[in-house]
This record gives C-alpha cells, structure tokens and sequence, in this order.
C-alpha cells in the first residue's frame, strides 16, 4: 500500500520561511516522480515542484515558475522522503500543500499522472 505523510507546515510571517517532509513508502520503485502540488481556496490545484531520481544516482528536478528561486525540492533516497524547503514565502503561498506520487519514472506538470497523494498540509504566510 502506497503511503505518504506530509508534515512541516504551519503558519509564517511574509519573507519567512519553512520545509515541508514527504515520507514516502509502498512504490513499487523509487525512480517514481515525486511532486509537490498546492491549492488555495477557490483555485485549482497547481503544480510547484518534483524530482526523481534516475539511473546511476542522478537526480532530476524542476520547478514551476511562480516558486522557481525561492523553492528548492531535494530528498533522500535511502530514507525515500522528499522535501520542499521555501524561503522567501508570500501571502500568495498560502495554500494546502500536497505530496504526490507519479505512476510515471519522469516528472510531468499534471495532477492525471499522479495517483498516489498525501492528506495535505496547510501553509499560511500572514502580510
């Protein structure tokens, strides 16, 4: 059974920052993409960062372009958890912040390919 548990949000000051965790168990394969998603009220659920790692021990990421520089997604393959830590945080990174796992062995942008997804944990930066 294929889990993961989010944790690290809470609630900061504009210009702050935080990390979230992502442990992640059950894949069938750790070469599986692994994203962060979010969603504020009223929106539709976005895009914010992945990785996965693939052959030979490379690592591979990439950001969407509202997080892109303040946002950095790293993890740990032995202890499979993927993080998020963002710095610089805005009134406007207030959301839900989701950890997902893709069926697929390289990053899309699209909340279809992933099938796997953690309960969410709430961000609120105040102004």
């Amino acid at each position: 059974q294929v889990q993961l548990v989010e944790s690290g949000g809470g609630t900061v000051q504009a210009g702050g920052s935080l990390r979230l965790s992502c442990a992640v168990s059950g894949l069938a394969s750790n070469k599986n993409a692994v994203a962060w998603f979010r969603q504020a009220p009223g929106k539709e659920r976005e895009f914010v960062a992945a990785l996965n790692w693939s052959g030979m021990g490379g690592l591979k990421t990439y950001y969407g372009e509202i997080v892109r520089g303040r946002f950095t997604v790293s993890g740990d393959d032995v202890k499979n958890t993927v993080f998020l830590q963002m710095n610089g945080l805005e009134p406007e990174d207030t959301a839900v912040y989701y950890c997902a796992a893709s069926r697929l062995t390289y990053i899309t942008l699209s909340t279809r390919d992933y099938t796997h997804w953690g309960q969410g944990t709430q961000v609120t930066v105040s102004s």
